[in-house]
């Protein structure tokens, strides 16, 4: 007897379509090279030890087994559904898989959402479907997937023409060929991946919701996925989450960095909100490592599965050439490690044991004395990594092909008594010798700086860990606020009231509707003021000269204002203006940029960078999903190139840092609460210095709550 098909969740029904105890292939043909054969091959093949069901009306039996006409007639609901038949048959076989109590399936066929208009109605059938019998899809238009660990085998792919050894190494991809390629450099390498799935489509089921089953797994020890664009944010936070929990690393390598699909906003805000630098700022706001290539993801996994994560970000490195050495150093400074200079007490105790000729200091250079002193190489390594200053070590030697059994020994020698995580770097190493290194639980790579970039990544993940457990006690709380109707630009006085009620320090500003206004407010400022156009037309004043600055007498605030009507009548006769805004000179000598963005993918997100008139120019700056808490926003100041300044330089005092990160967490907060109503905001500039941060020229834009982004 069955069970009932509500007691299964959503994420039941995932896990057991990964992990099935039966297997049906839908439209299973008796020639096992064509794609619908193929499925059938490798699980009978490969030694699937679960039920199989082909399911074809032209044979009665295929590959030994019995083949059944339709879903219909099978023995039970199978787990998995492997559909591998013409697009245009697919809906009906989907539906009677649902009528026959099936839950989950994987569809190869091509022909829907990619190819256009006419696919994507198709593909709206199949969610349609799926939805009506609660059913789970992956695909169309995929490869499928593979659990080396139970043999599972609901792809086509060639990958599984060769051994797929399973291992620590979970991996989901949105392109089936390119996938395909990094599983087979995964095979390559001899790292082992115990699961390959391509999402496709993603007409159901998407690259973070089948991650999330793969995570779960204890064999799985890191997760890695090739991303084209990312359609639920939400989805992408739980399984960052999730991982962090479970202290698995994720690795991600995705395309399109480049800034072609900018999209025109009213603010400098939307102007920087590429797609990409959106992403990279939420991988690393979620603690997400993120790979250029599909070589760096595979250096990445490599470390990340075979050692251990270092305490800190210091590195101690030991070679056999001086050169090599100051090689490794200077990639490793480009890259934020710190090669620490060793306590007195390590040099001296390397001194003891190193030839005359060697080097002490950090890179430690041993020379090749090793060889006929073997004891030197394990000792240098072990006073190295007791270094205070040192979180993780690199090895570095070349050829030795002489040596490698004695060199192999020492390094697992070294490897069981070390308290601290160390790689090596053996360039022209002898075949073989990476296995046998990994074998004692060593990762090798061949190039120096391969090795340090791992290094690299080993330390970012310890850090992100880090930041993560701290965030969690941090977690702000949004509550929703619900702000006055309004549609577009808001005046500034509005504008700077709202910005006040969100905790965000603001310059006061007065109205002037005349010259005698703008000098009464001056008078009751009682020092020097700003003068700034005032038009829903116009929203960067300083485009076409609308702001005048540091004027202190009533003949030079009259003779502004008019000034700046006559520069805005030229520069834009029909723009409606609605008068000046009068504004105290504010203190402060860094100019901030600080702005908020609804995307369509990633929601409310916020920004703080270099500002001024050159911020499009520079581009300096630093994104966040919002909410975050503040030590989120240090975390975002510290991105930025030009963080020193926030610390003082040229004699000039330090901002007050705190403050501004207190800001940037509660207009991060009070941005989410509104996001229903907020479209964009813009503080340019914000002004920072010791007294903290205050915003003196916004942009705020609203938009009624049915409107779409």
């Amino acid at each position: 007897m069955t069970e009932p098909r509500t007691i299964l969740s959503r994420h039941d029904v995932l896990a057991r379509m990964l992990q099935p105890q039966s297997v049906a292939v839908i439209g299973a043909s008796a020639q096992f090279s064509k794609i619908n054969g193929r499925p059938l091959k490798h699980l009978l093949e490969k030694g699937y030890q679960g039920r199989i069901y082909p399911v074809n009306p032209k044979y009665s039996e295929l590959g030994g087994l019995s083949c059944y006409p339709d879903a219909a007639s099978l023995p039970e609901p199978p787990d998995l559904a492997v559909i591998a038949v013409p697009a245009k048959d697919v809906p009906a076989s989907l539906r009677e898989l649902g009528m026959a109590g099936g839950r989950a399936a994987v569809v190869f066929s091509s022909g829907f959402g990619e190819i256009g208009a006419e696919g994507l109605e198709q593909e709206q059938l199949l969610r349609t479907i799926a939805q009506e019998y609660d059913m789970v899809l992956c695909g169309p238009n995929c490869l499928g997937f593979i659990n080396a660990h139970e043999n599972v085998y609901a792809t086509f792919s060639q990958y599984a023409d060769g051994p797929t050894n399973s291992g620590p190494i979970g991996f989901v991809t949105q392109s089936g060929a390119f996938g395909t390629a990094i599983a087979a450099l995964v095979r390559q390498r001899g790292l082992g991946l115990g699961y390959f799935i391509n999402t496709g489509n993603e007409a159901d089921a998407g690259f973070s919701e089948l991650m999330s089953i793969v995570v779960e797994d204890p064999r799985t020890r890191v997760v890695a996925g090739y991303l084209e664009g990312i359609k639920d944010v939400e989805a992408l936070a739980r399984l960052t989450r999730r991982c962090h929990e479970l202290g698995k690393p994720l690795v991600l390598t995705k395309v399109g960095r480049t800034a072609s699909g900018v999209r025109a906003a009213a603010s400098h805000t939307g102007s920087l909100a590429v797609e990409d630098a959106l992403f990279d700022s939420v991988l690393r706001q979620y603690g997400v490592l993120r790979a250029r290539n599909e070589e760096q993801m595979l250096d990445m996994l490599e470390a990340l599965a075979g050692c251990d994560v270092p305490a800190g970000r210091g590195l101690g490195i030991i070679t056999q050439s001086g050169g090599a050495g100051v090689m490794m150093t200077d990639r490793a400074e480009e890259i934020g490690l710190d090669v620490p200079v060793l306590q007195p007490s390590t040099s001296t105790a390397l001194q003891a044991v190193m030839p005359a000729y060697g080097s002490s200091g950090n890179p430690v250079d041993i020379t090749g004395q090793f060889v006929a002193q073997p004891e030197l190489l394990s000792e240098s390594v072990s006073i190295l990594l007791d270094d205070p200053g040192v979180d993780i070590g690199i090895v570095w030697l070349q050829l030795m092909t002489m040596h490698v059994d004695m060199l192999v020994d020492i390094f697992g020698r070294i490897r069981e008594q070390a308290k601290k995580p160390f790689i090596v770097c053996w360039v022209a190493a002898p075949p073989g010798t990476a296995e046998r290194l990994r074998e004692k639980g060593i990762v090798m790579f061949g190039a120096g700086e391969r090795a340090v970039d791992a290094v690299a990544a080993l330390a970012r993940y310890g850090q992100m860990q880090r930041a993560h457990a701290a965030a969690r006690a941090d977690a702000p709380v949004p509550l929703p606020i619900k702000l006055p109707f309004a549609d577009g630009p808001l005046p500034t006085l509005d504008a700077v009231a709202l910005l006040e009620q969100a905790g965000v320090p603001m310059a006061p500003v007065a109205l002037a509707a005349s010259a005698d206004d703008a000098v009464q407010a001056w008078k009751r400022f009682g020092k020097p003021v700003a003068l700034k156009i005032e038009s829903p037309d116009i929203l960067h004043k300083t485009d076409v000269g609308g702001v005048v600055l540091g004027l202190d007498s009533e003949a030079d605030i009259r003779k502004g204002y008019q000034a700046l009507l006559d520069a805005c009548m030229q520069a834009r006769p029909d723009a409606a203006i609605t008068g000046i805004v009068v504004q105290p000179m504010s203190a402060g000598h860094v100019e901030l940029v600080i702005g908020v963005k609804r995307d369509p993918v990633f929601g409310v997100m916020v920004m703080v960078g270099y500002g001024g008139i050159l911020l499009e120019v520079l581009r300096d700056v630093a994104f966040r999903r919002a909410p975050f808490s503040v030590g989120e926003a240090r975390t975002m100041l510290d991105e930025l190139r030009m963080r020193p300044v926030l610390d003082g330089v040229r004699g000039r005092p330090p901002i007050d840092v705190d403050r501004l990160c207190m800001m940037l967490s509660r207009l991060s907060l009070w941005a989410v609460s509104v996001e229903n109503q907020l479209q964009e905001l813009d503080l340019n500039p914000v002004l920072a210095g010791p007294e903290g941060p205050v915003g003196v020229d916004s942009v705020v834009v609203l938009r009624t709550e049915t409107q779409q982004i």
